[in-house]
């Protein structure tokens, strides 16, 4: 199925930080029909380096969506029934306004006078999408990862606008470690002579600094026995191991399609989020919740280990929430969510069905 980014521009948005961004402008796709009553619609909020494009096929480069094997006719977000939407994060770089996006006060691009944002503002300008579509309440709104943290913040910050949540192999607060694989990520795109103070457009990017901030984190998204399988020791040539290979090609291919600005916004985003800010306990967090949950974490992640999961399973359980929970297994670590999909898929296709049975 061909799919169009569309681009909606709103007058302005208040942010955390105090400041108020105007205009604002957000990239987004939809997938399926929303029905007469608007009750089948879900949001899925895609990873930190994902976009709009979710599912389908994109009618210029061809490109299938980063949940092409999720969404779509008879998937686990069925097409046929469901009406889904995703869109691209604030302070990204496809579309929805960021760092790169043009300051109307200059002419020219924000670079790093574009305001700090929040998970919780990237989630008030997905609200504002959603009522601008007419939807009312979501039946569900789900992602992985990032997405997935976004997805806890939607229950807690709107509790009436949801029925449900789905968050995939994610946490409700970066643990140092977390932290500290980001700031490796920052520091490489910081060291490189081409950042320039984040003044690079129209310039040479900072893409040395950039490539190796995308290798450190791919090796965090796979495991170690995924890499055993896919590279072993073996040498692409007498030179070079194929796992070094591999992490130079990703680390080239990400330059070519992601902003180095958005990424220091969008992990520093991540890293500052906190459900428990401001509040005793995560229990207290989710005092006010009333969706429903279905929360999934893999054996072998170790970025969002399953202990993350649990937390999160544990404190809405201490406020008698609906919830279910499952560890799949798999060797693909925080990838899985993307890769493994067939367990993940009856789960959120049952999970699903009887939401809409009862909530919609």
């Amino acid at each position: 199925m061909l799919v169009r980014t569309n681009i909606v521009q709103f007058d302005s948005i208040a942010l955390d930080c105090g400041t108020t961004l105007a205009p604002v402008d957000v990239a987004y796709e939809t997938y399926g029909e929303l029905n007469a009553a608007k009750t089948n619609a879900i949001l899925v909020l895609h990873a930190f380096s994902g976009d709009a494009h979710a599912a389908g096929t994109d009618p210029d480069g061809g490109n299938a969506g980063w949940w092409d094997n999720m969404i779509g006719p008879g998937k686990a977000f069925d097409t046929n029934k469901y009406f889904v939407i995703c869109s691209n994060v604030l302070s990204g770089c496809r579309g929805t306004s960021g760092p790169g996006s043009i300051d109307p006060a200059t002419g020219c691009p924000y670079a790093m006078a574009f305001p700090p944002v929040t998970l919780a503002d990237m989630v008030r300008l997905q609200k504002m999408l959603t009522e601008h579509l007419g939807i009312e309440k979501l039946l569900s709104v789900s992602g992985g990862s990032m997405g997935a943290m976004q997805a806890l913040q939607w229950a807690v910050a709107y509790p009436d606008a949801i029925a449900s949540s789905i968050p995939i192999a994610g946490t409700a607060r970066h643990s140092a470690q977390q932290i500290a694989f980001n700031e490796v990520g920052r520091q490489a795109i910081m060291a490189d002579p081409d950042w320039n103070e984040g003044n690079y457009y129209g310039r040479r990017p900072p893409a040395r600094g950039l490539s190796v901030a995308r290798m450190v984190g791919h090796i965090t998204y796979m495991s170690d026995a995924s890499m055993r399988e896919k590279f072993g020791r073996r040498l692409r040539d007498q030179n070079q191991f194929e796992v070094e290979s591999y992490l130079r090609y990703r680390g080239s291919q990400f330059v070519d399609r992601f902003d180095a600005n958005s990424y220091l916004y969008i992990t520093k985003a991540m890293d500052y989020f906190d459900l428990t800010h401001g509040r005793h306990s995560l229990s207290a967090a989710f005092e006010n919740v009333r969706a429903r949950f279905l929360l999934i974490s893999f054996t072998s992640d170790w970025l969002y280990p399953t202990y993350q999961s649990l937390e999160v399973v544990r404190a809405l359980r201490g406020r008698n929430c609906d919830v279910a929970y499952c560890e799949l297994p798999s060797s693909y670590g925080h990838d899985a969510f993307l890769v493994n999909v067939t367990e993940q898929s009856e789960l959120v296709r049952g999970f699903l069905a009887s939401t809409f049975r009862e909530r919609a």
